[in-house]
């Protein structure tokens, strides 16, 4: 196993840097109403801009099709051809949650730390209380926006380190590898990144570059169901209304204040689940919602579905002339249940991480990650870290240490598959 030098280490950082400071600069934020794919023609652009940069580090086996996604295939070294091929993958697209329009990255040399101020808005700081992780950081260069964008590290910062460990193979001889596919791909912030990824292009082994802080890998997910609610009701005059009139927007409201209090987004962490109201509308004859529900147990799922379903007879009972309506959309499922029996995929990556001299952080993500999806295809794949905190916030921050050391991993990683 090759250490990888201080000039490699130079290399990766500055690269990975320049990379990043200039992705996240183009707007490429998806669009949950918008019916193309990909959801918005930024995405299709910047991959373009990729496409090319790929080949100037004498990539020459690219695909970038008309749904978006690139699909780049790196020969092995000389000898490391019957290697097993594996995948690396990151998304385009950056969170609707706060703007990323003309985002402007600082780096905030040497943080002491005290708070970091921003440019646009007085009023906003970034503190250790914020993010605990930056006490970590005192002593390192964090990059942040102006304050009036989020940043875009995710996955700005996945696609550049990739694109890194990519240069550095091409320019550094000493570094062996076996074949490589990248895929970088749309609209994963509105969960249809993969709903047209060609499967045939991609290994039987992958990793998503898309984690949060240093050192984090994560093999676990929730398990994640989208539940639509509708209310049929009947209106009638007001002044007339005594025994007539069926409100549907006043019984949703009441249907919905039964959802448990404790087991909302606000009031759970760590492997708790969770019932989240996302939206409500309509009038006295129809009304609608959408719930998303959550929890790393199937079983702990299924009992919240069962009582959305026994809350509706109970309703339709004690409001005569109601019908409310459930539909359950199984989301994505907890990656966990086809990682486990492939423990030596993630116990590489660990191994990986170890090598970039970081502690191994295991984490169950509280959300979703596409690498669940293609584990749901058969294609195993854990989440490893990007680097960047407080996502989709105006806040979100990543020290430039991370963009070096998460290139670092993607190099050992691939050297770790030589010796298998």
């Amino acid at each position: 196993m090759i250490s990888i030098s201080k000039e490699i280490q130079d290399f990766l950082l500055n690269d990975a840097l320049e990379r990043f400071l200039r992705y996240v600069r183009i707007w490429t934020t998806s669009d949950e109403k918008s019916a193309s794919f990909p959801s918005t023609n930024n995405q299709f652009e910047f991959g373009k801009l990729l496409l090319e940069e790929l080949k100037q580090i004498n990539i020459k086996n690219v695909i970038h099709d008309k749904s978006g996604h690139i699909y780049a295939h790196l020969p092995p070294s000389k000898g490391f051809e019957k290697v097993k091929t594996i995948g690396l993958i990151a998304h385009l697209d950056t969170s609707s949650s706060i703007s990323g329009k003309d985002v402007k990255p600082v780096i905030h040399k040497n943080f002491d730390g005290t708070e970091i101020k921003f440019a646009q808005d007085d009023e906003l700081s970034l503190t250790i209380n914020d993010s605990p992780q930056l006490e970590e950081y005192i002593g390192l260069d964090i990059i942040t926006s102006q304050g009036d964008t989020l940043l875009g590290a995710d996955d700005k910062a996945g696609i550049a380190e990739i694109m890194a460990a990519y240069a550095a193979w091409n320019k550094f001889s000493e570094l062996k590898h076996g074949p490589i596919v990248i895929c970088f791909f749309p609209d994963e912030e509105i969960g249809k990144g993969l709903f047209k990824v060609k499967k045939k292009q991609l290994p039987e082994i992958c990793y998503t570059i898309d984690g949060s802080e240093m050192g984090t890998l994560e093999t676990e997910c929730f398990d994640a169901w989208l539940v639509g609610i509708k209310f049929k009701g009947l209106n009638v005059h007001p002044g007339y209304a005594k025994n007539l009139m069926i409100n549907a927007i006043r019984i949703a409201c009441r249907f919905l204040s039964e959802l448990p209090e404790m087991e909302s987004p606000e009031h759970t962490e760590e492997r708790e689940g969770f019932y989240h109201l996302m939206n409500l509308q309509g009038n006295e004859e129809k009304a609608k919602a959408n719930l998303l529900i959550r929890d790393f147990e199937l079983k702990n799922n299924q009992r919240r579905m069962d009582y959305l379903k026994n809350l509706k007879s109970s309703y339709e009972i004690r409001y005569s002339g109601i019908k409310i309506n459930l539909s359950f959309l199984h989301q994505y499922e907890n990656m966990y249940i086809h990682l486990v029996k492939e423990q030596k995929i993630v116990d590489l990556a660990k191994k990986a991480i170890e090598l970039a001299g970081l502690e191994v952080k295991i984490h169950s993500i509280r959300g979703g990650t596409d690498g669940a999806q293609l584990c749901a295809k058969g294609i195993p794949t854990p989440n490893i870290f990007a680097g960047g905190l407080l996502f989709h916030s105006r806040k979100e921050y990543i020290p430039t240490l991370a963009l070096q050391k998460a290139a670092e991993v993607i190099i050992y990683l691939a050297e770790l598959w030589i010796e298998e």
